[in-house]
């Protein structure tokens, strides 16, 4: 009833996504999805050395690329179809963007969302007028709580990336990259179940053999290197990142079919990386991401080796701003910008004053100071004074250990 979202055996073989799928779709979001920019970025060209562009879809409407494929799947379905309504599974990006396409369609739609999803996507989510439920504790039990709502009403699943439909939609973000930057030689986008990544792959066909994909996944929930290397869907071991809008357990089958046949390599970042890329696009971009959004970026910072021009896509904004402050903070953690000190020293008046002095000194600015009096490999009259500065990157970092250890303080990083 409604669940012809493709998923199981044969589904792969009866739903081809190509050049002329991605075109009609784009004429469907024609007036519909924005045509997001695309915006050199002169640092990650610098460290490749070549033009490295950003595509930003982080600028779509509802905050990320989902739009274009939940609204591609849900204008097809007939008349009866949407008066049964739909129904989705998501963290929070394909949430919004059911949410709105079913709002644009005059269609009404249930969205299951991880009990743990942030309060900005699902107030975003039922603000755009779709019933939320909050259940399960990862997108994968959210799936499959919906299709068992899809079971029950009758509504129709609107598959977050295991769909014909949903893949052409989501490839008109690579049509797009092939219009705006004609020369393209590698497109790095993140992969979750794989829908964007195989849009981009569909939209490329056979007429742009010199086009080369690279996916990008969270080590802590990669399932797609090892499918890949089995030639199958194999769901992945552990989910743990905070990347929630590429935490998806198991790949697409039809997303992974293209990816397979194209021999499209799937990289892993680091939660490190991550949060390095976000603090990057922040600051050297000036653009507003959330994780999963900034892993392509995550992989070229790692060392990707791709072929220029490259477009990198930002494929989502939708970030919790409480994450996101303690993103900004792992990041600058990440990137050398602070640094965690441990100074062992006489108990006495005036240590903590000349400590501080030598810190001024060496040009690093204090945040956070606090003291250990008791432990069993502290004499009776040591002090432990964990120190937590600012720093102007890992150079810098490494200076203040050495001034320290030069002015005879016994530190190390903490």
């Amino acid at each position: 009833m409604g669940t012809d979202s493709a998923s199981g055996p044969g589904a792969t073989a009866q739903q081809h996504v190509g050049p002329r799928e991605v075109a009609s779709a784009a004429r469907l979001l024609d007036g519909v999805a924005t045509r997001t920019p695309i915006e050199l970025s002169r640092a990650l060209s610098d460290l490749v050395g070549g033009p490295v562009l950003l595509k930003c879809e982080n600028l779509q409407r509802a905050g990320s690329f989902k739009l274009r494929g939940a609204y591609v799947r849900m204008s097809r379905l007939t008349d009866a179809e949407k008066a049964r309504g739909v129904v989705a599974a998501s963290a929070g990006n394909h949430a919004q963007g059911v949410a709105l396409a079913a709002r644009m369609l005059g269609v009404s739609a249930t969205v299951y969302m991880p009990s743990g999803a942030a309060l900005p996507k699902v107030a975003a989510t039922r603000e755009y007028g779709a019933e939320v439920v909050l259940d399960g504790t990862s997108v994968d039990d959210a799936l499959r709580l919906a299709q068992a709502h899809s079971e029950r009403s009758g509504a129709v699943l609107i598959h977050p990336f295991d769909h014909a439909d949903v893949v052409a939609g989501q490839g008109t973000v690579g049509l797009e990259i092939l219009e705006q930057v004609p020369d393209v030689r590698t497109v790095v986008a993140p992969v979750g179940g794989g829908g964007l990544a195989a849009g981009v792959v569909a939209a490329l066909g056979d007429e742009h053999p010199e086009v080369g994909v690279l996916g990008v996944q969270a080590a802590s929930a990669a399932a797609y290197p090892a499918s890949l290397a089995a030639g199958h869907p194999i769901p992945a071991g552990r989910m743990a990142t905070m990347a929630d809008g590429i935490a998806v357990g198991r790949p697409g089958d039809v997303p992974f079919a293209l990816l397979h046949g194209r021999h499209v390599p799937v990289r892993t970042v680091s939660e490190e990386d991550l949060s390095r890329a976000l603090l990057f696009v922040a600051e050297r971009a000036k653009m507003l991401v959330e994780p999963s959004g900034a892993a392509g970026v995550a992989a070229i910072l790692a060392g990707a080796v791709v072929q220029t021009p490259a477009v990198v896509v930002l494929s989502g904004g939708n970030i919790d701003p409480l994450l996101l402050l303690r993103v900004v903070r792992h990041g600058l953690v990440a990137a050398g910008r602070y640094l965690q000190l441990r100074v062992r020293v006489d108990d006495q008046p005036g240590t903590l004053a000349s400590l501080l002095g030598e810190l001024a000194t060496a040009g690093a600015n204090v945040v956070q100071v606090g003291h250990v009096r008791t432990g069993v490999d502290l004499a009776i009259d040591e002090v432990e004074i964990g120190v937590q500065v600012e720093t102007r990157g890992p150079a810098h970092c490494a200076e203040l250990l050495t001034h320290l250890r030069s002015a005879g303080y016994r530190a190390s990083e903490a």
